[in-house]
Formats: C-alpha cells, structure tokens, sequence
C-alpha cells in the first residue's frame, strides 16, 4: 500500500496506516524508514490496525532544522496517534525507536497498552563506534565525503562484485547500508546527527531508561534481540529485567542489530503471540490523552 502524508508541527510526516482493531505503532531507528517494518504489515493488519511512520529526519518525512532529541519524537509520534483518532497503542520500537517507546510510555503512560523493544537503545552505555564517530568533531565533512555519489557507486560495483562469487549480505549489512545511501543530501545528514547526538556521546548512550521505567505503572513488556548484534549488545536485554523484572525475553540466535527483518516470521510470530492477551488492565476507564 501507499504511504500517507499529513503535516504535523509544519512539516509533512509520511506513514502507513493499514488494518482494523487494536492499533499496533512501530517506530524504526536512527538510518531506518517505514521499510524496514513494511514486510510485517500483510502479517498483522488481518486484525489489528498497524501504523507505521517514517520519523522526522528519515524517509520520506520532512528534515527540518530543529529538536531531534527522544522527547521530541515521541510528542510527534503523541500527535500522528491524535490525528488518526488513536487513544492507545502497543509500541513496537528497534533501537533508536525503542528509546522513542520508553520515553513516549514516560510521558504519556495511559496512552500505552504494550511495549516492545527490539535491540532497543536506552537500556546501557555501551554502542558502536560507528555511531560514536559521528559527534566527532567534522563528522558533517566526513558524511559529505563519505556518502557522495562517487565513493556510494564504488562501494555498489564492489558490492556487485562479491555476489558473482557468492557473497550474500546478511540483514544488518543491507539495512545500514540502505540507511547509508541516504545521506546523500546536507538536510538528511543533518537530521543523522542532530538525532545521534541527541542519544549519544563520544562515550557511548547518554541517556538511560532504567530510572525511568522503575516510576511509572507496569505494562507487559517484550525484549527481543538478536545475539550477535554488534551496534548495541545483547546483554543489554538481561540488564533490563532488573529494571523490569516481569519482562519477557526472546532472543534470536545468530541475529544481528535487525532481528525482525534476519527471521520475520518468527518475529511477527512472537509479537502477534505477545499482544494477543489484551490491553493491559487499568483501574476505571483510560484518561483522555496527555498534553505536550
């Protein structure tokens, strides 16, 4: 199906709306779009209304100067729900989205029935150097020079190459390399690091859910990763159930960073599996929506 496009905050944000019944919002992370969940939207939309945007500085959506920080998007995120008429949702977040999750579950905790975090960022320090290379002083200049369209079309012909003598790329080479290709242009590259350097330091991840997650209501909670994921590690994952002792854990073995596109099967599976108990359950009626 094709995406739909509203304007939020004066910008066009682009999101695919599909299905009916319990509203299911998946968020992608830093370098991802829409497309990387599109292949699950035929495998819930059967009895669920799945919606899925692309963020502000990624995708088809607009890439303004501006407040790329996770409070920020997830008060995005509050508002696409509001003009679809959504008053609660399962939250389904992988990496940088599943930051977007937490914080949007902090902010507006009555507006979130489940949560889902796939190789989720905010749940420890530890990150790969390749996003922390990227609050490096003249990262702007290396991105330009890097993602131009000479140095992308040598890296593709070499790419081309290696397939002839069967070199397959595995899921966590494809979708970065997709994400790559799209900072061709100063305003997409922009948006990459205002969103990095809102989460991430020379150090590692600067900003922690588990403070957090210990002060609002509990809600059922599913972690799932990939056990060879090397951008944020899988440990990351057992760290959080002492945050969240009720959590469930599903670890996918042999995966990477994108567990859900390495066995998509399995993995709207699981999800499907997780929220088809039912909202959680709240004492009376849920509040009407927060405001910003």
């Amino acid at each position: 199906m094709d995406p739909c496009t509203t304007v939020l905050h004066g910008h066009e944000l682009s999101y695919l709306d599909s299905g009916e019944g319990p509203a299911v919002l998946f968020i992608h992370g830093i370098l991802g779009s829409q497309r990387q969940w599109a292949h699950l939207v035929d495998k819930m939309d059967d009895d669920h209304r799945v919606v899925v945007p692309d963020l502000f500085g990624h995708g088809d959506s607009a890439k303004p100067t501006g407040d790329y920080s996770l409070s920020a998007h997830a008060a995005t995120m509050r508002d696409l729900l509001d003009h679809l008429g959504i008053e609660r949702v399962t939250l389904v977040g992988h990496s940088l989205g599943g930051g977007i999750a937490m914080q949007f579950y902090y902010l507006f905790p009555e507006r979130v029935d489940r949560l889902v975090l796939v190789s989720s960022g905010g749940l420890g320090r530890e990150v790969s150097p390749l996003l922390r290379s990227a609050t490096l002083p003249g990262a702007e200049q290396v991105l330009s020079l890097v993602a131009s369209g000479p140095v992308l079309s040598r890296v593709e012909a070499l790419g081309r190459g290696l397939t002839k003598v069967g070199w397959r790329p595995g899921a966590d080479i494809s979708a970065i390399w997709r994400g790559f290709t799209s900072l061709g242009d100063h305003e997409s590259r922009r948006a990459f690091l205002s969103t990095t350097r809102a989460v991430i330091d020379i150090g590692g991840q600067s900003i922690s859910a588990h403070d957090h997650l210990e002060s609002v209501l509990p809600i059922p909670v599913l972690i799932v990763w990939g056990s060879k994921d090397r951008m944020i590690p899988a440990w990351h994952a057992l760290k959080a159930q002492h945050s969240v002792p009720e959590c469930q854990v599903e670890l996918f073995e042999g995966a990477g960073h994108f567990p859900h596109l390495e066995d998509p099967d399995r993995f709207a599976t699981v999800v499907r599996d997780f929220i088809s108990h039912g909202p959680r359950v709240d004492e009376g009626p849920p509040p009407a929506a927060a405001g910003a």
